[in-house]
C-alpha cells in the first residue's frame, strides 16, 4: 500500500485533485469529510465542542454552524488549538479504521488540509502539495464559497505559508491554471504514484534486494 499525504492551502484546489485521483482508482481518505462526520448532531465530538464554545456555535436545528464556529476559531490560535484538540484525535481514529478496510495495495490518498501544520510528513511514503498564488485562494473562496474576504485572509494566514507548504512537498501539482490543464497534471502525477507504488511492491517482495 502506498501512502500518499495530499495536501494545500484552503482554496488551493486541493478537493479538485482528489476527486480527480479516486475517479483514476485512488482510494480517498477525506479528513475534512471526517471532521465532519466526528461533530454531526449526537455525536460525543460535538458536545465536546458546544462544551468548550457554547451553543452559540449551534444552528436551530442543533447542528453545527460553521460560518461561526470559523470566526471565532480562525482570529485566535488559542481557540483554533482548542478546537483541533477535539476534532483531530476523532479524525485519526476513524482514518485508521477506514486505512483497514482499504485493499492491500491500493494507492491510499489521504487527503490532509492541515498535513504541513501538524507536521505528519513522515506518515507518508510521499506527499503531495496542490500550490497556486495566495490571489488565486483568496478569488476562489470569494467568488465560488461566497466567503468575506477578510475571511478568506484570516484563513490563509492561519494555516501554513506557501513556503512552507512547498517545503515539504515530495510532488507539487500546480494549479493556478484551467480545468484542462489540472486535468493533465493529475494525469501525470497518477502516473507517478501508480510507478511508486510498484516500486513498493517490489520491495517488500524482495524483488529489490542487492544482487551478489
Amino acid at each position: 500500500m502506498l501512502r500518499v499525504g495530499l495536501t494545500g492551502g484552503i482554496g488551493s484546489g486541493k478537493s479538485e485533485v482528489s476527486g480527480r485521483l479516486a475517479a483514476r482508482g485512488a482510494v480517498v481518505i477525506d479528513a475534512d469529510a471526517l471532521a465532519r462526520e466526528v461533530v454531526e448532531p449526537g455525536t460525543p465530538g460535538l458536545a465536546e465542542v458546544v462544551a468548550e464554545f457554547g451553543e452559540e456555535v449551534l444552528t436551530a436545528e442543533g447542528a453545527l454552524d460553521r460560518p461561526r464556529l470559523g470566526e471565532i476559531v480562525f482570529s485566535d490560535p488559542d481557540r483554533l488549538a482548542r478546537l483541533n484538540a477535539i476534532v483531530h484525535p476523532r479524525v485519526g481514529a476513524r482514518s485508521e479504521e477506514l486505512m483497514a478496510a482499504a485493499p492491500p495495495e491500493a494507492v491510499l490518498v489521504y487527503d490532509v488540509p492541515l498535513l504541513v501544520e501538524n507536521g505528519l510528513q513522515e506518515l507518508y511514503d510521499v506527499v503531495v502539495v496542490v500550490d497556486a498564488p495566495e490571489e488565486d485562494r483568496v478569488r476562489r473562496l470569494t467568488g465560488n464559497r461566497g466567503m468575506p474576504e477578510d475571511q478568506a485572509r484570516a484563513r490563509i494566514a492561519a494555516q501554513a505559508s506557501r513556503e512552507e507548504r512547498l517545503a515539504a512537498a515530495d510532488i507539487v501539482v500546480d494549479n493556478s491554471g484551467t480545468r484542462e490543464e489540472l486535468d493533465a497534471r493529475v494525469a501525470g502525477l497518477w502516473q507517478e504514484l501508480e510507478l511508486r507504488a510498484a516500486v513498493k511492491r517490489a520491495e517488500e517482495a524482495g524483488d529489490g534486494a542487492p544482487r551478489g
